[in-house]
Order: C-alpha cells, then structure tokens, then sequence
C-alpha cells in the first residue's frame, strides 16, 4: 500500500520582548494580571471537574459568571471572558488528549474485527458522560484525566478587537492594549520587524524580569513526500535518542538530567529540614515558625 502524501502546518510560538512602557502602565498591567489570576484559578476549579466532560468553551462564560462577575474585580468584561476561554480551551485540549489514550487502551484490549461493535460503542460512551455508567470506561477516565488547577497570574489574553498595533520605526512597534478604564489604553512598545495580529498574549516573565508578547506564526506547510525512508530509534539516557544509522540525537542528555536532579533532590531535602523545623516550632515559637513558612516554604521563590 503507497504511503500517503500529504502537507503538514508549520506553525510555532513568536516570543517578543517589551522594550518600553511607562511605570503607571507596568503597575496597571501587573494589577489586571493578578485580578485575572484569581479568574483563572476559580474557571479551573468550576470547569475542570469530571461534571464538565466534553465541555463546548464557547459556553464556559455563563458557567464562570454564575458566581464570578467582572464587577467584582473591577475588570472589563471582554478582559475576563477571553481569560474563561482560554482557560475551557486548555480543559478541552486535556480531555481530548485523555480520550486519545482512552481509546487505544480500548483497541488494546478489545482487538480484532470480532469487537469491532464493542469498540465503536464504548468510543461512543466517552464523548458524554454516559462513560460514568460503565465501571471499565470510568476506571481508565480516572487514571487518564488529571483534573488541572492553576496558579498562574502573570499573563492577560487579548483577541485583535483589544488591541492596536503601529509601526514606529524598521524593528520596533507600537501596541494599545485594553485597560481597566473604558477608552483609555495602555501602550507599550516591543522590538519587531513584523506587523502583529490575532490573538496576543501578554506575559511578565519572571525569570527575565521583563514584559513579552507571544503570539502564533503560520510559517506555512511543508511537503510529506512518499518515498520516505524507515529509520529505528532507540532512547537512552546518555543521550535522547540513538538511531539505526549510527546516529546520536540530544547528546549530553544524561549530564543535564543528572544535574537538575541533584539540584532538585538537594532542594527538597532542605525544605525538608525546614517543615520539620516550621512543625516544631508552631507551639514553642509561633512567630519564628510563621516567618519560616511564609519566607522559605512557599511557591514563590
């Protein structure tokens, strides 16, 4: 049987820095992130439980301001739906990854043309929740699907109606995104030689210490061809993979794996060390034990 010919999408994240705001824009932009962090973290909690399978994200919003409002937060509405969509985006991308591996443990253990009809009507029972009735579908949902939460406040959503783009010079242009106040916008400027468009997203990194916007590129298709030639691969730990040409792929692997692993090995044992001093000192030094905790055993570091 020939092989198919076919074109596959090339299509990548652009990452671009922000290389001049003004101070009230960056404090106004850090507020609205940490308003649409509680956004996100309570639109996980509402619709990333097992009530919500085969969720259609372009209902989520009604289903989040049920009991979460803008107003509430002294947010624009349009700031808060986009934050409630891509957050149902991301529910629904991680139920059709657990349905993908759902099925092909159905294929595993149902094989063969003689469970063709079992097969097509368990696959049939995953796309509602008519899987909860049946004891097999339900254990491997549950071990499949891994109920997200988040506690991300460090990013804003914004569709093209949010923001304006223009172009200042060769390499660098001029964005108004959306504030908290209606008609006035907040301008930043970032190094790029293209014009901007879609769906942006605004993210301080906190590692970097600066503001970037990453955004989708469609650098078009690249061709399949038939006659493509069969290699083996075989993964290792010294390096990612080693193919049946002779070839190493990802070398060093190994040291880099090794070295995070003890960095990371090292830092639980002291926070370790550091709960099992929080623990003792609760009742014989409330104070000290309330500083531990709040400066050495947090997320933030």
């Amino acid at each position: 049987m020939p092989r198919k010919v076919g074109a596959t999408k090339k299509i990548s994240t652009q990452v671009v820095p922000v290389v001049g705001m003004t101070k009230s824009v960056e404090f106004e932009l850090l507020q609205v992130m940490k308003k649409l962090g509680i956004v996100r973290s309570e639109s996980y909690n509402k619709l990333g439980s097992i009530n919500h399978w085969g969720l259609d994200w372009k209902k989520a919003i009604p289903e989040v301001k049920s009991f979460r409002t803008p107003d509430t937060l002294g947010l624009p509405a349009k700031l808060m739906d986009w934050t409630v969509n891509d957050v149902a985006k991301a529910i629904t991308a991680s139920q059709a990854a657990c349905i993908d591996a759902v099925v092909r443990k159905i294929y595993k253990r149902f094989p063969g043309k003689d469970n063709q009809k079992t097969r097509k009507e368990l696959c049939k029972q995953l796309k509602t929740l008519a899987f909860l009735e049946n004891p097999l579908l339900h254990r491997l949902v549950r071990k499949e699907f891994k109920r997200g939460h988040s506690w991300v406040k460090n990013q804003i959503v914004y569709q093209q109606i949010g923001y304006k783009c223009r172009r200042l010079s060769r390499n660098t242009y001029q964005l108004e995104l959306a504030g908290l106040r209606r008609g006035k916008r907040n301008r930043i400027i970032v190094r790029y030689n293209r014009q901007i468009s879609g769906q942006i997203r605004l993210i301080y990194n906190q590692t970097l210490q600066r503001f970037e916007i990453h955004f989708l590129v469609d650098y078009g298709t690249v061709e399949v061809p038939a006659n493509r030639h069969p290699i083996g691969i075989d993964k290792g730990y010294t390096e990612a993979f080693y193919d049946s040409n002779g070839q190493a792929h990802g070398k060093n692997l190994g040291k880099a794996a090794t070295k995070k692993s003890n960095r990371i090995c090292a830092k639980n044992r002291n926070r370790g060390k550091l709960w099992a001093i929080h623990r003792k000192l609760e009742k014989l030094a409330p104070a000290k034990s309330a500083r531990i905790l709040k400066n050495n055993l947090t997320r933030k570091t």
